[in-house]
């Protein structure tokens, strides 16, 4: 597959995903995508993303960790 942002070819991977699900941030680890070898963009599959979903709605998912994360708001320093 290429890569619409850069032409580059993508390789199958396991990688840690960043997942929005019901305002709720998770990071599921060993996630099957398509990523980019020159620029890094990753392609999930719709069914890899339903999967995923499903398994956060049905509490099929074991927690290896919580942390907590702060959302700050950027205010850019005008010179």
């Amino acid at each position: 597959m290429r890569c619409e942002f850069c032409g580059g070819e993508t390789a199958r991977r396991k990688v840690r995903k960043i997942h929005w699900f019901q305002r709720r941030l998770y990071l599921i680890d060993e996630v099957e995508a398509q990523v980019c070898q020159e620029c890094g963009e990753r392609y999930y599959h719709a069914t890899i993303l339903d999967a995923i979903d499903e398994a956060l709605q049905l509490g099929n998912l074991i927690i290896k960790e919580n942390f907590q994360v702060q959302v700050v708001a950027f205010q850019p320093v005008m010179a």
